[in-house]
């Protein structure tokens, strides 16, 4: 029985693990911690599932359990503290700091945004998935879905454009 399970989840695993991580990791607004918390577990329900989905789309169905997992951990109040090894060092001229601050700034946006926009955003432009697998991966019409990811990108052009505003 084990040994039938196991055909071609490790496999999967493994050829998916990077992906998911960072779908992960956007639905939990950057928090990477939490994010192979919720790739850990989904692969979890995955496993007890594989003999049903793995013919099927278990990556589908991973991203669902993603999903569903991120807006329920979203309605915590309080994650803890965050203890970090080292303090982060100044930016040096020339290096990648500034692509890496954009990609920190988005995150941060991300975060802002309600669990269900940030997951609509997330598998419609990040994952570029249809809006149907949008919407099954939400658990709600397509029409839902749609408006979801629409007021998700509205609400990050404007976080990131008041961002960007000069003051004075």
């Amino acid at each position: 029985m084990e040994q039938v399970r196991a055909d071609g989840f490790d496999e999967f695993v493994a050829a998916r693990w990077s992906a998911l991580l960072h779908v992960a990791r956007l639905l939990t607004g950057g928090d990477r911690q939490r994010a192979e918390d919720l790739v850990q577990e989904a692969l979890v329900k995955l496993w007890f599932a594989w003999p049903k989905v793995a013919d099927q789309a278990p990556e589908a169905y991973v991203r669902t359990v993603l999903v569903r997992m991120a807006a329920r951990s979203a309605r915590r109040r309080w994650w803890g503290e965050r203890p970090v090894e080292q303090l982060p060092d100044r930016a040096d001229p020339g290096d990648v700091s500034s692509t890496v601050a954009e990609r920190s700034r988005l995150e941060a946006a991300l975060a802002l945004l309600s669990p269900k926009q940030r997951a609509a955003v997330v598998l419609r432009y990040y994952e570029d998935l249809p809006e149907a697998q949008v919407a099954q991966a939400l658990g709600c019409p397509v029409g839902t879905a749609r408006s979801h990811a629409s007021r998700g990108v509205a609400r990050l052009r404007q976080i990131l454009s008041d961002a960007v505003r000069p003051v004075g």
